[in-house]
């Protein structure tokens, strides 16, 4: 197993790999305990990565990097499909090259390895496998308000304006509706709220770009 990681007990990595189909024991308690760890230590390395973020682009960064297809991607360049152990209706129908059980396979072997080596070694395990993914995704993940921004600017538009509509509720629980307009290249406006003026700002940001983008491809 490629995961940079050298098992005291084989045993654990062989069950890890370990499909249902073969019978008992298999691999589904430990994905399921993977399946934990694996986001415990994704959220850990992205609050690190994103200090102002807010737990909803948290929660959707960390998505985009533990699907089940991004799983199966990593377990793939791992070649876990090359080593798991199926029965024989999965083997002939090419379960080794299936998304969701290459995905469990690697959330199981995570989980291995923090059975074997401890949570420390867990933790190391997926900042490795991780570490380019949340750079790469860092790199990309500009806020809506400045992606919005940067799209006017490079196609010589002016900047959009941010108006606060209204403000209800109690203190402890307000909600904010704010308005984004953009007057180049066509005029635009959206309406959103949250649970602050910052976040009403980027969701309505967000509809105007994806309304500017839609139909001004060849502006």
């Amino acid at each position: 197993m490629a995961l940079n990681y050298r098992f005291r007990d084989p045993s654990l990595a062989a069950l890890a790999l370990t499909h249902r189909s073969v019978g008992k024991p298999n691999n589904e308690r430990l994905e399921f305990l993977g399946d934990a760890l694996l986001g415990a230590f994704v959220a850990e390395m992205l609050y690190e990565a994103h200090p102002k973020a807010s737990e909803g682009e948290l929660s959707r960064l960390r998505a985009q990097l533990v699907n089940g297809q991004a799983l199966a991607a990593i377990a793939r360049e791992l070649e876990l499909g090359d080593a798991l152990k199926l029965g024989p209706g999965e083997l002939k129908s090419g379960g080794f090259r299936r998304d969701s059980i290459l995905a469990d396979a690697l959330e199981a072997s995570l989980a291995a390895v923090f059975l074997d080596g401890g949570l420390e070694a867990c933790r190391q395990v997926v900042r490795a496998l991780f570490g380019e993914r949340v750079l790469a995704l860092q790199r990309s993940s500009k806020d809506a308000k400045t992606r919005l921004q940067e799209w006017l600017q490079g196609h010589g538009h002016a900047l959009p304006q941010y108006e606060l509509v209204d403000s209800r509720g109690e203190d402890h629980a307000k909600i904010f509706d704010v308005r984004c307009t953009v007057s180049e290249p066509h005029p635009h406006s959206a309406e959103a709220s949250g649970p602050s003026r910052r976040q009403a700002e980027q969701d309505a940001a967000e509809v105007v770009l994806a309304r500017l983008t839609g139909s001004v491809g060849a502006a």
